[in-house]
């Protein structure tokens, strides 16, 4: 029997539906938080380690 994941926003239990979360609600909350940049990555990304897409290979039409 595994543990039922609690919302990270109030620690109800998690529905499927909205999973992580417990609610349209609650994802809301979190995805304002982003947005008002209450979250932040924790180190600046260093743009010599990202491999940048040139697009080759790329078989969508455009």
């Amino acid at each position: 029997m595994t543990a039922q994941k609690k919302c990270p926003v109030c620690g109800k239990p998690a529905e499927i539906e909205f999973r992580p979360f417990c609610s349209k609600r609650c994802a809301d909350v979190d995805l304002g938080r982003w947005f008002n940049e209450s979250y932040v990555v924790p180190e600046p990304i260093d743009p010599e380690t990202v491999i940048a897409d040139d697009g080759e290979g790329d078989e969508t039409i455009h």
